[in-house]
């Protein structure tokens, strides 16, 4: 029996497989994923063995072996819980990349820089896993912090874990912008769709769409473009609106556009478990920002809390450097429990 790797294996050795490059690139990142698994689950065999013949030594008499036996046996425990997570992910789309949007809220400056904290929250917790980090688009503003970023985040099960975090992220800090040192509460929004290939079939109707182009902001200098090269394109239906300045030309621009706009029409309806796009029209503006749903505290005390699932962590700083996997697992695993 040919397993899906050996099946993605043969189709890299066909002699026309770079006439398509973007398929290529696909098959070469699928590809790659399930390496990266067969590795995972070797090295898994590994360090089992090693623990077998430390505590083999400890039986024997040498007790030098505790202390690692120890760590080994909770860092296993802890990395057999997050595979166990990981094959569980059974969504129809929870193995493609993710699309993540970072809208900042209610909080004025205080609200775009923790939009821009939460950016680096999410780079850095994409980056630890290994997995690549594409801007599509950025507003950011004179001031201070952003006012909304849409990251591609590339690499296995990206979506499936990424979707936990969708939702109204609240901050509660000393404002560093208010000279009485205050404490301010802020606002942002993450949205997670997946990303869609082109294998997807979804017709949408010309008519039912507003394009509009625009001068892509940035840095300055030689890195803003000189023309109108970014596209923004709104889904009258629906209401949904998509942009991307990153790509180098308008046309670009505009195909990036429209699948981000396919996944967000997929992601939404799945959501709402409806069986047309346009079953969708009308419901999609109701969606409110309703109430967070995790917490990050900095004053008077220091901690995070995700309200779904009641998990805390006290290392705000860790929390904010990427280290966001406890939520996630905690997230997923709740789902999990809820559909047996």
């Amino acid at each position: 029996m040919i397993t899906l790797s050996e099946e993605l294996e043969y189709k890299m050795s066909e002699e026309d497989f770079w006439n398509d490059p973007e398929n290529a690139q696909s098959v070469l990142k699928k590809a790659k994923g399930y390496r990266d698994t067969i590795e995972e689950y070797n090295q898994l065999h590994v360090d089992h063995e090693d623990l077998e013949m430390m505590i083999s030594f400890i039986e024997d008499g040498d007790e030098s072996f505790q202390k690692d036996l120890l760590k080994g046996l909770e860092a296993l425990e802890n990395r057999v819980r997050e595979i166990k997570i990981a094959t569980l992910l059974k969504g129809e789309y929870d193995k493609n990349n993710a699309i993540i949007s970072i809208h900042a809220g209610t909080g004025g400056l205080d609200a775009q820089d923790w939009a821009k904290m939460l950016l680096r929250m999410y780079t850095r917790w994409a980056e630890d896993k290994g997995y690549g980090v594409k801007t599509l688009d950025i507003l950011t503003d004179t001031e201070a912090g952003i006012k909304s970023v849409t990251l591609l985040i590339e690499g296995m099960n990206a979506y499936g874990y990424l979707k936990a975090e969708k939702g109204v992220h609240r901050l509660v800090r000393i404002s560093p912008f208010d000279s009485s040192g205050k404490r301010h509460t802020s606002f942002a929004s993450v949205d997670v769709m997946p990303e869609i290939d082109d294998s997807v079939d979804i017709q949408i109707n010309p008519n039912d769409l507003r394009i509009d182009t625009y001068r892509a902001s940035g840095s300055g200098g030689q890195h803003v473009n000189k023309t109108d090269s970014a596209v923004r394109i709104t889904h009258i239906p629906t209401g949904i609106v998509v942009q991307c300045q990153n790509e180098r030309s308008q046309h670009s621009n505009r195909e990036t556009a429209m699948k981000m706009l396919i996944s967000k029409l997929i992601e939404v309806k799945e959501t709402e478990q409806k069986e047309k796009i346009e079953d969708l029209q009308g419901e999609y503006n109701q969606i409110a920002w309703g109430s967070q749903i995790r917490s990050y505290v900095f004053n008077p005390y220091n901690l995070v809390k995700d309200h779904r699932t009641n998990v805390e962590m006290g290392n705000i700083q860790a929390v904010m450097d990427g280290e966001i996997d406890e939520f996630i697992n905690g997230y997923l695993k709740g789902s999990l429990d809820n559909t047996v």
